[in-house]
């Protein structure tokens, strides 16, 4: 059973980054850092889980005005979370993040669960970024009087909710033009749907193709990934600075009474499902092996974009809760939504282009760090050799990053985005708490190594990182934990049945 905890030095793991045949280029500056932290987290969360958040849902309460408190409370959570992780990636600038920082902490068997944990975070989060694209996408055409097929714009289960919703409605009496817009237009997708043996064709057709549009950009090399992505976040920044500069001429200050109309437990409640909107710094580091001066700019990078973003997501939360009251707000599109209250409906298509590139930005950043955790992982063993590889001109891991990019894509056709979010949030968290607990342990064991970025004032702030994320993983839902568990039992028989026999580390002990 020792060999299962055995970890790896921290000077290995930075040689084999040397290896010829396996060596990514390093390209990548603070500014571009920086920038892709920013493309990964400003994007679904925002524009999309805040509206929910505010207002609600079936298992969950909403935080009402006090959003702001709710965004306060996950950046100071995430805050600790990102220290952590500042200082692994200044002193083991490796592709594969966690997982590898486990490796060095805790062992292979943690290093292996972690690993597979953050194909929640990467994989099944992009799944979500890639159902939200696609809802502002159709959004954006309808802007433009272009039509799209409904069948071809939805999933399945979100059509059948929304059929048996209106359904409901009808036998109820109620009038069925009260219900929601994309209530109904989910339900119309059922009509509308050809059939194959008497089972209707829905599936979600522009999510699945942005995701494969995005892998194609990825193999050809990070830097133009980059490239794309800093464009992209010169762009989304600029529309957001729009809605808040326009939205503040008509805030309406008694939209913020009642401020916590559920009390402390909306806010906290609140605060668990806009994690979401926070995901993302820690995909920084994912490119720690493709990153010039890593000691200097991964940290840089890390503590930069979620400082930003968390002054731009205050002034949003601000600004939308004042513009309209916050039971109505929970919607697909909130930001949209806040502004077609109010009949401005060009600034509404305007907040919908944004939102296109934005979740564009968050797809590239998250479509990159998963296939650098396989390539990680199968460079270490645990998965087959053929995951390692790395593209001889481009100099990028392109099999996993297209077998990544066809499963997102598949996925994302038929996936429910609310499902899909929540198990996305708990599996980040989880994967901070175990970055957190490796910080104390490396300080015990190697307390002499070089650490150009050192987290400060340890073990508090590794403790509190601790307690803050467990504290809003037990804000989810208990089908989440239900879901996730069945999700890490079936990484541990996997791991089991190859890894623990194929490990290098094994192999060489």
């Amino acid at each position: 059973m020792t060999h299962l905890f055995r970890t790896k030095s921290l000077d290995r793991l930075v040689g084999e980054t040397k290896a010829g045949e396996r060596q990514l280029r390093r390209t990548l500056g603070p500014v571009q850092l920086t920038a892709l932290g920013i493309g990964a987290i400003i994007g679904a969360g925002i524009f999309s889980t805040v509206g929910t958040a505010a207002a609600g849902g079936s298992d969950h309460l909403g935080a009402g005005p006090a959003l702001v408190l709710s965004f306060v409370l996950t950046a100071v959570a995430c805050g600790f979370a990102a220290l952590c992780y500042a200082e692994f990636a200044s002193m083991v600038p490796v592709a594969g993040s966690a997982y590898t920082y486990a490796y060095a902490t805790l062992g292979e068997l943690v290093a292996w669960i972690i690993g597979w944990d953050l194909i929640i975070e990467y994989a099944v989060g992009n799944v979500a970024v890639a159902i939200s694209w696609s809802g502002y996408f159709q959004e954006l055409l309808r802007g433009f009087g272009v039509g799209f097929p409904e069948w071809l714009g939805v999933d399945y289960r979100s059509a059948a909710q929304a059929a048996a919703e209106v359904a409901d409605a009808a036998r109820s009496g109620v009038d069925v033009m009260t219900l929601t817009f994309p209530v109904r237009q989910a339900a119309q997708a059922l009509v509308e749907a050809p059939r194959m043996a008497g089972v209707p064709i829905v599936f979600d057709l522009p999510a699945f193709l942005i995701v494969m549009g995005v892998t194609w950009v990825l193999v050809r090399g990070i830097r133009e990934s980059a490239w794309l992505n800093t464009s992209m976040v010169v762009l989304k920044l600029a529309i957001i600075v729009c809605f808040i500069a326009i939205g503040a001429f008509y805030v309406r200050p008694e939209n913020w009474s009642p401020f916590a109309p559920n009390g402390f437990r909306g806010v906290s409640s609140a605060a668990a499902i806009i994690f979401f909107a926070y995901i993302g710094f820690d995909a920084i580091s994912t490119a720690a092996e493709e990153t010039r001066n890593p000691q200097r700019n991964m940290p840089i990078g890390m503590i930069a974009s979620l400082v930003v973003c968390t002054i731009i997501y205050i002034l949003v939360a601000i600004v939308l809760t004042g513009m309209v009251r916050w039971d109505q707000l929970g919607t697909a599109e909130p930001l949209a939504t806040a502004f077609a209250a109010l009949g401005m409906n060009w600034t509404a298509a305007l907040i919908s282009f944004g939102a296109v590139f934005a979740t564009t930005s968050v797809l590239v950043v998250f479509q990159l760090g998963q296939p650098r955790i396989f390539f990680s992982m199968a460079r270490d063993g645990l998965l087959p050799a053929w995951a390692a590889r790395v593209h001889p001109r481009y100099r990028t891991p392109h099999v996993t990053t297209i077998l990544t990019g066809i499963v997102v894509a598949s996925f994302a056709a038929v996936a429910n985005i609310n499902e899909v979010v929540e198990l996305t949030n708990i599996g980040t968290l989880f994967a901070f708490v175990l970055v957190s607990i490796g910080i104390l342990v490396l300080r015990r064991t190697d307390p002499g190594r070089p650490r150009p970025f050192r987290t400060p004032w340890v073990p508090l702030v590794p403790w509190l990182s601790v307690c803050s994320c467990l504290y809003l993983m037990f804000e989810l839902p208990l089908v989440t934990w239900i879901r996730f568990g069945v999700w890490l039992a079936i990484g541990l028989v996997f791991y089991f049945m190859y890894g623990v026999h194929r490990s290098h580390l094994r192999a060489s002990a």
